[in-house]
């Protein structure tokens, strides 16, 4: 029984030092680290109280001059002061059509080719006023010789005179009329020319091969808009409009090209209100870079020439939460609590703007979602 003690305690002893042993091994490299943030709710669910705020710093909101803004939708249209339509003075049918609805033309370029009477009819008259002055050109000169001679009266000299001049009115006048249809008086042809008179985008064509058009009592053939300025159309809310006023900048937004955004002005609010949506027309003019097609919905931001005092704070100190923004403001001692805001445009050096919710010189949480983790880990 005694050999028995004395092993069990030898035993004992042998553990005890393995033990120990053990633990003057490596040190516990998480010693030195300070403890996690103790959060706890106190009374409103927005405030909460952490037991070391010192984690969580800090910064003052600064303050920042921006023009108010109004976010509205609307579409694109082309410029009316712009826009010219292609006119046939000529009648007849459509023998070719050169062009067609969203070509790009140049002026003077061939947009469709028509057989016309009236060229026939033109140049008819035409021919007819050039041997109606070439007679009277030859009677002047054997009048003029005969007046030199003393055989004819200075009346008849001055009628033959009138006669030659009338003539010459008679070719000008026919062939302007030619030229007016399309045709040239050196070069007569039947078929007649329609030519764009400006370059630019065809907006509209209503003609196709082989219709007829009737000169000015048929609808134009084809519109040619210059899309290098657009109009953006815009519906204001009637409560809206005096945010609105004639010269103010606007910032426009396309869904196919999210990163690009154009500058325009308002150039037109309209003086008369739709009755059932309670909404004015409000034109901006823009400068198309070539991506703004006609009927393409857009998004407008209206900035207005009075300055408004908004502020402004590090982007990480706005946590987005719930489809809402909201930054951690300090209430004293070790309670935080979370406001909600509204943001505005990102700034430079990853400052972002405040619209409501928050003013110069408030102090926030720098990094929010460090403290909201906080919060949800608890």
């Amino acid at each position: 029984m005694r050999a028995s003690a004395s092993a069990c305690g030898l035993m004992l002893s042998m553990l005890c030092f393995a033990l120990l042993g053990c633990g003057s091994g490596k040190p516990d490299l998480n010693a030195e680290a300070p403890p996690p943030a103790q959060v706890e709710h106190v009374g409103d669910v927005s405030t909460i109280q952490v037991d070391r705020p010192d984690q969580f710093p800090v910064v003052s909101a600064v303050e920042y001059d921006a023009a108010p803004q109004l976010s509205v939708t609307g579409s694109v249209f082309p410029d009316v002061s712009r826009t010219v339509p292609v006119v046939s003075l000529a009648a007849g049918r459509v023998v070719e059509i050169r062009a067609r609805l969203g070509d790009t033309v140049n002026k003077g370029q061939v947009l469709m080719r028509v057989e016309s009477s009236d060229v026939s009819g033109a140049f008819s008259d035409y021919q007819k006023a050039v041997a109606d002055e070439t007679l009277a050109s030859k009677q002047l000169e054997r009048a003029t010789d005969l007046y030199n001679h003393g055989a004819i009266a200075q009346a008849d000299l001055e009628a033959a005179q009138d006669a030659e001049q009338k003539a010459k009115v008679d070719v000008e006048t026919s062939a302007a009329r030619l030229r007016l249809l399309g045709d040239d008086p050196n070069h007569p042809s039947e078929v007649v020319d329609v030519v764009a008179p400006v370059s630019g985008v065809i907006t509209d064509q209503q003609i196709t091969n082989a219709g007829g058009v009737q000169g000015l009592a048929s609808p134009n053939p084809f519109t040619i808009s210059d899309l290098s300025y657009v109009w953006v159309v815009c519906d204001v809310y009637e409560n809206d409009l005096p945010n609105v006023r004639l010269g103010e900048e606007a910032k426009i937004r396309i869904t196919a090209y999210p990163n690009r955004v154009m500058e325009g002005r308002v150039s037109n609010i309209s003086a008369i209100l739709d009755p059932n949506l309670r909404t004015a027309k409000v034109r901006i003019e823009v400068r198309n870079p070539g991506i703004l097609r006609p009927g393409m919905f857009v998004t407008a931001t209206i900035y207005g020439l009075q300055k408004e005092v908004h502020a402004s704070v590090p982007a990480s100190a706005v946590l987005h939460l719930h489809d809402r923004d909201w930054v951690y403001v300090p209430v004293g001692g070790k309670e935080f609590k979370r406001v909600g805001v509204t943001s505005g445009d990102m700034l430079p050096n990853n400052m972002q703007e405040i619209l409501s919710g928050l003013d110069p010189g408030q102090k926030v949480v720098t990094n929010a979602l460090e403290l909201q983790n906080a919060v949800e880990n608890q």
